[in-house]
């Protein structure tokens, strides 16, 4: 007995050793990374904000937290996966720094993907091409997300350009009978003014100049979200809505891009329009700031989820007035 006892002391030594060791790398690797240890509550994901927006426009174009992970399956709660459809000028990597990874931490299975995109783009600035090449990437796009998660159905939340192209995919390419729920933050819905900029050319007698140089350059998705284009009215003559598809619009009374800002909203079916300054007066968040703004950010998660048709967001953090 007294020689197995001396075999085992060996052992149970080396094991102290080990833990020790573990723990002193433990320790020395938070020293270094400046990290604490991970806890349970917090989110997977962490939400962006403008400096990371402005980040992610330069060096990650292409990706975003809480974005295209192809292993996700939806849950029964959120069955329907959501695909971010970015504005114009921007990327998906800048447009959804606070969204993704928000719905991916809520359990949503999140993709967005970059459209537009021309020799003029430097890999960064979207939306300038045909809006109807643009809807086609979608459609694609949208096949890839349903054959990989398996769903039948997604949903789509769309900023700017992003909201409203999506209609050409539901109306044109047959997109309606893959998208449950289409939410749009500003949409360029029946055209813009920018702010009374298009009339004042129509007026002077140089936009049909103006948007002959945008084709000869090949920004035609410019000039394509005019009031009165050829584009618009071809893609409203037959109605704003198709049946099987909800429409959710939200809009400023601050927006000087999508002018004026009741051109967003929509007519027929099953449309909610939200003005978000009927909740929130004080909330002075304009086009761009829609991203980051938190009552928008609220208003497409009670959307997509809930569904409380009495619900009032929080009225804090703003988005930018720009």
């Amino acid at each position: 007995m007294q020689r197995a006892c001396k075999r085992v002391r060996p052992v149970r030594g080396v094991r102290r050793w080990l833990a020790a060791a573990g723990a002193a790398l433990a320790m020395a690797a938070t020293a270094v990374t400046g990290a604490a240890p991970a806890r349970a509550d917090e989110p997977r994901y962490p939400e962006g904000d403008l400096g990371t927006a402005v980040s992610n426009y330069l060096f990650s174009p292409g990706a975003v937290a809480g974005a295209n992970d192809w292993r996700c399956r939806p849950s029964a709660a959120h069955p329907d996966p959501v695909v971010l459809v970015h504005g114009t000028g921007a990327n998906l990597g800048a447009n959804w720094v606070k969204l993704a990874p928000m719905l991916a931490n809520q359990g949503y299975c999140v993709f967005a993907f970059n459209y537009g995109m021309n020799h003029l783009s430097l890999g960064r600035i979207g939306g300038l091409a045909d809006i109807g090449d643009s809807a086609r990437t979608m459609d694609a796009f949208v096949d890839k997300v349903l054959a990989a998660t398996g769903a039948r159905k997604v949903d789509v939340v769309g900023h700017s350009q992003g909201g409203m192209m999506p209609h050409h995919y539901l109306k044109r390419l047959g997109g309606a009978g893959k998208v449950d729920t289409l939410v749009a933050l500003g949409p360029t819905n029946h055209g813009t003014t920018l702010s009374g900029l298009v009339n004042l050319g129509e007026a002077l007698g140089i936009l049909g100049f103006a948007n002959d140089f945008f084709d000869v350059v090949g920004l035609p998705g410019l000039h394509q979200q005019e009031v009165n284009s050829d584009f618009q009215k071809n893609l409203w003559q037959d109605g704003d809505t198709v049946p099987g598809t909800r429409y959710v619009v939200i809009a400023s009374k601050h927006d000087a891009v999508a002018t004026p800002y009741t051109n967003s909203f929509l007519r027929g079916g099953d449309v909610t329009n939200i003005t978000l300054q009927d909740q929130c007066p004080d909330n002075p968040v304009g086009h761009v700031g829609l991203f980051l703004d938190g009552p928008t950010m609220q208003n497409v998660l009670n959307v997509l989820g809930p569904n409380d048709p009495n619900f009032k967001p929080r009225c804090t953090d703003y988005g930018p007035g720009v």
